[in-house]
């Protein structure tokens, strides 16, 4: 296929661009490297597939140089920005689009609202129209667990109503299911959203808390420890999302023509349209989480425990059925091998 991926620098946009090439496929991968947290990073991502600095550092233009050759090439370039979009769509005949990119961050979004606004909902009606326009076959896009907010029923379906986000970043995802089912129902574009949980591993973001945690561990600094350790998160290995997002690319939405319009089930659609929830099913307690830190790391953590987070919810928890039953796939890394495996990368990458 010839596929583009946005967000190709990012933590799980470097690897999907990577399996995507490996196979095969010909891909164009998307970033603006913006600055939310270290480039640096983002831009060792990118040396992995082989596109170096300076061909990185270039707006607008396609790199060349690549370890896969002609089956990845590498643009900078932001989402909101409409010309460039709609030429790359023209020039780019893509048969799929796989949208990552994104501003993340659900604490950033209380401090920088307007962000969000540009990059999730300005940037993401540019793929919708660049997909509309030139005929792509599906896009599969990321939204987020952050959908399901104030929901108390566990585990987390895709069934259920997200009437309630506690933060913008999730209001930014809810409204891209949104704005994705519109363009599914009125010009027949196939769309897949897929709800991350808590995804970690090596190549990970600085701002979540497996690097903020092993950073700290391994410098002997205090962790922050939020809601007292009461808190459970579904923690799903970087490796698991990789394959549910390449699997799904390949399974093409159909409308359902038994769609229930009294009942509304909401990851189901009678235009070509889903939602998918994509996690490891199997909820862990901070404090179990911290543990599997402390033994990789073989040090023990000094802890500052504190209050729950404006933005952040109690618990997450994926169910997975639907996924599995489309894929044949559900993540299953256990987290304490996961956890090793990145506590390794990053004794590797930072020289600790």
């Amino acid at each position: 296929m010839n596929i583009l991926v946005t967000g190709a620098a990012g933590f799980i946009g470097s690897f999907v661009v990577q399996r995507f090439a490996g196979r095969g496929d010909n891909v164009t991968g998307l970033d603006n490297i913006n600055t939310y947290y270290d480039p640096a990073l983002k831009f060792a991502r990118l040396a992995e597939a082989g596109i170096s600095r300076e061909d990185a550092e270039k707006w607008y233009r396609f790199a060349e140089s690549s370890v896969y050759g002609d089956h990845y090439r590498f643009i900078r370039m932001n989402l909101e920005d409409t010309d460039a979009m709609r030429m790359l769509f023209a020039n780019g005949r893509f048969d799929a689009v796989v949208n990552l990119g994104a501003q993340a961050g659900v604490r950033y979004s209380i401090t920088n609202p307007r962000a969000y606004i540009e990059s999730n909902i300005d940037g993401f009606i540019n793929v919708l129209e660049g997909c509309r326009d030139n005929g792509v076959g599906h896009l599969v896009y990321a939204s987020s667990s952050s959908v399901y907010g104030l929901n108390g029923k566990v585990p987390f379906s895709e069934h259920d109503g997200i009437a309630h986000p506690v933060s913008l970043y999730a209001a930014t995802k809810k409204s891209n299911e949104l704005m994705a089912h519109s363009y599914s129902q009125l010009y027949g574009l196939p769309t897949t959203g897929l709800r991350f949980f808590t995804v970690y591993g090596p190549w990970g973001r600085p701002d979540m808390s497996p690097f903020l945690f092993m950073d700290a561990i391994l410098h002997d600094r205090p962790i922050k420890v939020f809601n007292n350790g009461d808190m459970w998160r579904d923690f799903t290995y970087i490796d698991d999302i990789v394959e549910g997002i390449v699997r799904i690319t390949s399974v093409i939405p159909q409308g359902d023509p038994d769609w229930d319009s009294t009942i509304a089930d909401p990851a189901t659609s009678s235009a070509p349209y889903r939602v998918y929830n994509i996690g490891n099913s199997q909820p862990t307690r901070l404090m179990d989480y911290i543990r599997c830190i402390e033994n990789a790391a073989g040090r023990e953590a000094r802890k500052d425990f504190l209050p729950m987070q404006q933005g952040d919810v109690y618990r997450t928890y994926a169910d997975s059925s639907a996924l599995a039953a489309a894929t044949g796939f559900k993540p299953d890394t256990p987290l304490q091998n996961g956890i090793d495996r990145t506590v390794a990368w990053f004794r590797e990458f930072y020289n600790l």
